[in-house]
């Protein structure tokens, strides 16, 4: 058996014997693919970067908040609540006023305190 003088019979190809141009006219009848997506993939790699470095900035400022801010706001918020708390507790049990002569100073000292 030779290699070099095959016939068409010998070979896996199949021919359905449509003619040429019934296919001509399929193909063309497709929709045609755009250039934008037939473009470099280097629009694809910064993208990808981009979204990495969004989600990095994202997940440090999830860090930021849950780290930081929120146990900071959640200790001056409870010291507001304990002293107003108590405030009421010693007015409704024990008939003693509680006042606050500085507001201000009362302020900064829960928020020094909170920052301990």
């Amino acid at each position: 058996m030779s290699t070099a003088t095959m016939t068409p019979s010998d070979s896996f190809v199949i021919s359905d014997g449509a003619p040429s141009s019934d296919r001509d006219d399929d193909v063309d009848s497709l929709p045609s693919i755009s250039s934008g997506i037939l473009s470099d993939d280097s629009d694809d790699d910064s993208d990808s970067d981009a979204q990495r470095e969004w989600e990095a900035s994202l997940e440090q400022l999830e860090l930021l908040l849950t780290m930081v801010l929120v146990p900071f706001a959640g200790k001056y918020l409870g010291r507001k609540f304990a002293y107003w708390s108590w405030a009421r507790y010693m007015e409704w049990m024990h008939n003693v006023e509680i006042r606050w002569t500085n507001k201000k100073s009362f302020a900064a000292a829960g928020i020094a305190a909170a920052s301990l």
